[in-house]
């Protein structure tokens, strides 16, 4: 089983994770994307961010359909804060060992990895796929080796499939009442607007 891992916060869901994750199913041949949301993340603490109710819902609502695509509450299950080691290695035990990992990040990820709660384990437990975003240079692997050696070996890179779709600018445009039709599936679009989500966002 070829399981890819897609993680952060969907404040709000979007059409670029989706097609990211669409992408990355198709070019390396996945059997399933797990979808994990995360309660709160060490190198964004300081961040507020939409409760977690909220955030599950839309992402129920925007992966229904797709077989292929799974929903995972192992991150807001386990309290405190959610470092993406223990996320993989308890999916590594409850998936088996027969299982293959591939954790998708984008580009801004990667350059913080050696931040990151033993990044040596983590590569040794999965394969990264870092996704190109625009307006984000490929970092110098033979720095990231030095940093965390053997990632060269681990990292596969793929060209950005989607649009620059920004949550961020999400919740800005529902704050200043213009539409995100195109930005998210119709459900989630829905859902913001029956209950109110981003209305005041401050952003935030």
């Amino acid at each position: 089983m070829k399981t890819g891992i897609l993680g952060g916060t969907f404040d709000p869901v979007h059409n670029a994770h989706l097609m990211i994750a669409g992408e990355a199913l198709r070019r390396i041949e996945l059997d399933e994307i797990l979808f994990i949301p995360t309660s709160r993340t060490p190198l964004k603490e300081d961040a507020v961010i939409t409760p977690v109710e909220h955030r599950l819902k839309m992402l129920e609502l925007a992966v229904a359909g797709n077989p292929a695509f799974r929903l995972s509450g192992i991150e807001i299950d386990r309290a405190g804060i959610s470092y993406t080691v223990d996320t993989i290695a308890a999916l590594k035990q409850s998936l088996g060992d027969g299982s293959e990992l591939y954790f998708i990040t984008g580009l801004d990820s990667l350059v913080t990895l050696p931040q990151w709660k033993e990044p040596g384990r983590i590569i040794r437990m999965c394969r990264l796929v870092t996704v190109r975003r625009p307006g984000y240079e490929v970092p110098d692997i033979d720095k990231l080796e030095k940093d965390i050696p053997g990632i060269s070996e681990s990292l596969i890179i793929l060209d950005d499939p989607a649009p620059d779709v920004s949550a961020t600018d999400i919740r800005k445009r529902v704050a200043a009442g213009l539409s995100i039709s195109h930005l998210v599936p119709i459900p989630v679009e829905q859902y913001i607007r029956e209950k109110g989500l981003y209305k005041n966002n401050t952003d935030r």
